[in-house]
């Protein structure tokens, strides 16, 4: 009797499972299988953390990246490592030791770099610096940390004495936005074109279809070049940031329109549809209330997997020089500086933007196969 009643005791807890995977929301559903993968969800804390560095980057440099903070006195210098001992003993600040150059006879004159490691300079927190905006409108002067004399400079400075400590976190948030903004505008004309043309077929969605292929046959590097001859020289660094996403967001829709009009092919004949348009609602009503949230998931997750081409692009333009330019800061800006072999063999510091660069790449990667997996939740029921 113990037994049976031990049996249908589980029976009744398989039974609930089930059910609470019927009556789940969608959201619930894929949020419950995101969670066990766990490469997405590594992927997922180092997504956000960069996003974080890249939002509060103001504060968290201790100079800014472009003009103030730049050290005249140690152009291609080295990474400053803070510590905690050294030969005279051990300290509970962080300190630096004073790095003093000077060109030398037997190196040809060559810069010659001595550490004097009787002189500390201290790391102090929550420093005033220069001044910024945080978030955009926040005026502030305070940053996180400084040294007491002279500079700090965790990863080095480059030809021109700017901290790359400072560029790389402002850089992080430049292609990041970059990135949202043609992710943001090749949404919307995605849902709207694919929306259309999907829900009325016919005529209107041949005509769509036919502007849709003439999109995706458009070459990105030669239609780059091709703008990149004809930007004024004149254009301030924010009006060719904002044509460089504009662009990325115009040619980067056709695929996800493609995917958005082959799902209402397919669901406008569906008898809610039929039951809704009965109720006296507009098409676009029923395109924005019932259509489109039937696959909203999906449509997640082919943003999060595009994402990556986006700041991909824009690395890749900036890269070639057809893209952003000094004095803003984005990932391929930086990755310009690694090109010649005297950096190579030298100056092997400036490849630190790299790692994030590819740190940020790969995390939307894992993130996007993350939710492209949990998009269809009831698949592993009965496991």
């Amino acid at each position: 009797m113990d037994s049976k009643t031990d049996m249908s005791g589980e029976a009744l807890t398989s039974q609930q499972v089930k059910e609470a995977y019927f009556t789940a929301s969608q959201r619930q559903l894929v949020w419950t299988r995101f969670k066990k993968h766990r490469a997405a969800m590594t992927a997922a804390m180092v997504l956000i953390f960069l996003a974080l560095t890249g939002i509060f980057a103001p504060f968290l440099s201790p100079y800014d990246p472009t003009m103030a903070g730049r050290n005249k006195d140690y152009l291609n210098g080295a990474p400053t490592v803070p510590m905690f001992c050294d030969k005279n003993g051990c300290s509970i600040r962080p300190f630096l030791h004073t790095v003093e150059r000077e060109r030398s006879l037997k190196t040809n004159f060559r810069w010659v770099e001595t550490v004097n490691e009787d002189k500390r300079r201290y790391v102090e927190f929550f420093v005033t610096g220069s001044q910024y905006k945080l978030l955009g409108f926040i005026p502030a002067n305070i940053h996180l940390f400084g040294a007491s004399e002279g500079s700090i400079h965790l990863f080095g400075t480059d030809a021109s004495g700017k901290d790359i400590f400072s560029r790389t976190l402002h850089a992080i948030w430049t292609s990041l936005k970059v990135g949202s903004i043609g992710v943001f505008i090749s949404f919307v004309l995605a849902l709207i074109i694919g929306g259309i043309s999907g829900y009325y077929g016919g005529w209107i969605d041949s005509i769509l279809q036919m502007i849709t292929d003439a999109v995706r046959t458009v070459p990105a590097i030669p239609l780059f070049m091709a703008i990149a001859a004809f930007i004024p020289q004149t254009w301030t660094a924010e009006t060719r940031f904002f044509f460089i996403s504009l662009i990325l967001g115009l040619i980067g829709w056709p695929t996800l329109a493609r995917r958005v009009r082959t799902h209402l092919l397919s669901e406008r004949n569906q008898e809610y549809v039929l039951a809704a348009q009965l109720c006296g609602a507009s098409s676009s009503h029923v395109i924005r209330r019932h259509l489109l949230p039937s696959f909203t998931s999906y449509i997640i997750v082919d943003l999060v997997i595009s994402f990556p081409y986006m700041v991909l692009s824009e690395t890749a333009l900036s890269f070639i020089g057809l893209g952003l330019k000094d004095p803003v800061n984005s990932l391929g800006v930086m990755l310009q500086n690694v090109t010649s072999a005297d950096v190579l063999m030298n100056y092997q510091w400036y490849f630190i933007p790299v790692i994030f660069f590819i740190a940020l790449v790969m995390a939307f990667v894992f993130v996007g196969d993350g939710l492209r997996d949990a998009a269809d939740p009831y698949s592993d029921i009965s496991k």
